[in-house]
């Protein structure tokens, strides 16, 4: 199975899950390439996400607080009709009552 990871900066990282053809587990070495060349981070960013979820740094602004995520702002604009200027002046609550009444009557 091969897993792809799509970068904003236009790359797409690829690494595959295989077994050794011995049923041994991977030398140092090869771990080594799959994290470099493959996953493009160093081990003990690797770990960290692993354990902790803390993804590595991959170059990307972090998301501000209080954003609202795109399916939100999707469904607001193409859904209920409202106006880009209207739903980028939304808090996250706001917009999520607004879809909620939506969704309840239909307004």
């Amino acid at each position: 199975m091969t897993y792809e990871l799509h970068l904003k900066d236009g790359r797409i990282l690829r690494t595959r899950i295989s077994h050794p053809p011995d049923r041994s587990t991977y030398g140092p070495a090869i771990w080594r390439h799959i994290l470099r060349e493959q996953l493009d981070v160093a081990e003990d960013e690797f770990w960290t996400c692993a354990r902790d979820g803390v993804k590595p740094d991959r170059g990307e602004p972090p998301t501000p607080a209080g954003a609202l995520p795109g399916e939100v702002v999707h469904l607001l604009i193409t859904r209920v009709g409202l106006a880009e200027g209207e739903v980028a002046a939304m808090s996250r609550d706001e917009a999520v009552a607004r879809l909620q009444r939506y969704w309840t009557e239909g307004v």
